[in-house]
């Protein structure tokens, strides 16, 4: 799929892998539709000088809003890059005790719950558009899953399970949308220098540097966003994971 002046939805752009895509898929020449719950998304579209929303995509009813007002003023989203998510830390059963109910269910609320709604609905849209090359493709889906998702380290049982979920559900999805011309696919990065990380202790971002196998840093928004066009530019890469991680193979700490 031809990326110039394609528009594509990102969820979770304002900030991190979000942005990262937004910001060097415009420079391809794409159209990037940005969304997010938090307000900065509108400061990104400005500076992008590209169509934000504040959205949820957990919200059914305000998620439709959205995508029916991007469908009349742009036309629908051809490409959907879901980044919106959590990384909370708790323990199964810690000091405080059993593993806050409420934080586990909010976890999958938003990673997978999310990340299926925002599926749903952009795909409905896009099987009713027009093909777009001779392969009769209308559309292309980017998760973002997790090297958790294979490797969950202590603390990340919520985390875990909705990353692992989204592996899970790549394929079948890619396999029911198949006859609509639609691709379905995840990645899934390691350790990426995005605002939680960054926002760590120096001598935690040290530490984490030091698990990494090579490159010796962590990973970059540009690189991520670097594979989702790949993604999209190769109609082949379908109902697959791809790992974004440097050989990182998280150890349990």
């Amino acid at each position: 799929m031809d990326i110039k002046n394609l528009p594509i939805l990102i969820t979770g752009a304002g900030s991190g892998l979000g942005w990262a895509c937004a910001q060097h898929l415009k420079s391809l020449g794409a159209d990037p539709l940005l969304l997010d719950i938090n307000e900065k998304v509108l400061d990104n579209g400005k500076a992008l000088q590209s169509p934000a929303f504040i959205g949820d995509v957990t919200d059914e009813n305000g998620i439709t809003s959205i995508l029916d007002k991007i469908a009349d003023e742009y036309g629908a989203p051809r490409v959907l890059i879901n980044c919106a998510g959590i990384c909370p830390a708790s323990k199964t059963v810690g000091r405080e005790g059993a593993h806050d109910l409420e934080l586990f269910q909010k976890t999958l609320n938003i990673n997978l719950i999310g990340t299926f709604n925002m599926i749903r609905l952009c795909a409905e849209r896009m099987a009713h558009a027009s093909p777009v090359n001779a392969d009769n493709e209308r559309g292309v889906i980017i998760n973002t899953a997790s090297i958790a998702a294979y490797e969950g380290q202590i603390g990340q049982a919520a985390y875990s399970a909705s990353k692992g979920a989204i592996v899970s559900m790549t394929l079948p999805i890619a396999r029911e949308l198949s006859k609509m011309g639609i691709r379905v696919t995840a990645i899934a990065p390691g350790i990426m220098e995005t605002p939680m990380i960054t926002a760590m202790p120096d001598e935690v971002q040290d530490s984490l540097k030091s698990t990494m196998i090579f490159p010796k840093r962590l990973g970059q928004g540009k690189e991520f966003a670097e594979l989702a066009a790949h993604i999209i530019e190769n109609t082949l890469i379908n109902g697959t994971t791809i790992r974004l991680d440097g050989a990182l193979r998280l150890a349990p700490r």
